[in-house]
């Protein structure tokens, strides 16, 4: 429940309640993102389309996903919107309405663009509202926060299963209700924020935190560029997981959508799982570890997944997504030590950067998959995790009050 009020000494204090509404919000903005590439055998088949235009809406959503981030972010660092949230939610439900009734290529693209702008309002400020509700307890906080993405990303294709591919490209509408329900939740958040703020600005030296590292900025800007790089080598791979593993289950394997979109939804429920830890083991044993087993460590087995019978693809997917995904939190909460003060600039460029390397990731990999097949582009994108060896490069640091 909300308290009416915030005083000095309740907003010191990890605020577990605003935490789960944002990363219930966090769910549903996630949840209705993956809805439109879970349903992308359903599309491809009903509009015609080859594997490089399906990587081109993925890589037009990205594109608008990320471009924005940025800029969001360097402009709520300096004045923050708490009811910029609720504009985010009602892109999105704008992109899905248009998806529910697009009629070529043309409007899909159009209602993706509409989605991607939602989710680049979205994420710099709520990225800085978990932040904000932490208490100090960062690792854990994102890992609350990033829990919610994740679930929701897992529950999207599964309900797009259960609703859409029987029903068709219409029943798209229906996700306009949970758009809805996001929006009363993040009016509930903004409400919270601005009081927040509100008591921040009474108390101007409350939680005044000061960082020490004693790095120079040259080792900032090549400790950044490094996990720019594992960044890179997580969504890049992750691109050939959310975008084309149903086509490779389905291509090799010879199962339904059905059974395809199942699962995607166990690949991304251990996506969630994994979320959930690395955020918390990063607070306990340090961010760099936690980054640098989540990376390279899952490299063994991205490297047998494309060689191995369906079941062991299901298995394999599962420990995949459990090693891979604890790596984000940990780099988030990495980079905001590195750059003090700068929550927003933060969350813009690594939530952008992720979005446009995944965007970047499917473009390509649906041309390759093209000129050559499904099966060519798993073999290819296994040895990506191996990029993970950089992060021995990072340096240990330590934040201090």
């Amino acid at each position: 429940m909300i308290t009416s009020k915030n005083s000095p000494e309740t907003i010191q204090k990890t605020i577990y309640s605003i935490l789960f509404i944002i990363s219930f919000s966090h769910f549903i903005n996630d949840l209705l993102q993956a809805v439109i590439p879970s349903v992308y055998p359903l599309f491809k088949e009903k509009f015609n389309l080859t594997f490089g235009q399906i990587g081109m809406i993925t890589f037009t959503y990205q594109l608008t996903a990320s471009i924005l981030q940025p800029f969001v972010g360097i402009y709520t660092d300096k004045k923050s919107k708490p009811y910029s949230l609720i504009i985010g939610m009602s892109f999105t439900l704008l992109g899905l309405l248009v998806a529910s009734i697009a009629s070529n290529l043309t409007y899909l693209l159009l209602a993706v663009s509409l989605i991607g702008i939602g989710s680049s309002i979205f994420h710099p400020e709520s990225f800085r509202v978990a932040h904000l509700a932490s208490g100090g307890k960062k690792g854990l906080a994102q890992s609350i926060y990033q829990l919610g993405g994740s679930a929701g990303s897992a529950i999207g294709p599964l309900l797009a299963a259960l609703i859409i591919v029987p029903n068709g490209q219409s029943s798209v509408v229906w996700f306009c209700l949970i758009a809805l329900i996001g929006i009363f939740a993040l009016y509930k958040i903004a409400i919270w924020y601005s009081r927040h703020l509100e008591t921040k600005r009474q108390n101007k030296d409350l939680l005044n935190e000061v960082f020490i590292h004693k790095l120079s900025k040259k080792k900032i800007a090549y400790s950044l560029i490094i996990l720019l790089v594992l960044i890179f080598s997580k969504y890049f791979y992750l691109a050939s997981i959310t975008s084309y593993y149903t086509f490779f289950l389905i291509d090799k394997f010879n199962v339904s959508i059905q059974v395809s979109q199942i699962y995607l939804f166990a690949f991304l429920g251990a996506v969630a799982a994994g979320t959930l830890l690395g955020g918390t083991l990063g607070d306990k044993f340090g961010r760099k570890y936690v980054i640098w087993v989540s990376i390279l460590g899952v490299a063994p087995f991205t490297l047998m997944l494309p060689y191995v019978s369906l079941f062991w693809v299901g298995i394999l997917s599962v420990i995949i997504g459990l090693i891979i995904s604890s790596a984000f939190s940990a780099i988030l909460v990495y980079a905001t030590e590195l750059l003090p003060g700068k929550v927003g600039v933060v969350a813009g460029v690594f939530f952008g950067f992720a979005f446009g390397m995944g965007g970047l990731g499917s473009a390509i990999l649906g041309k390759l998959a093209d000129l050559t097949s499904i099966s060519y582009i798993f073999k290819i994108c296994a040895f990506l995790p191996l990029i993970g060896l950089a992060a021995g490069f990072l340096p240990n640091i330590e934040s201090k009050k």
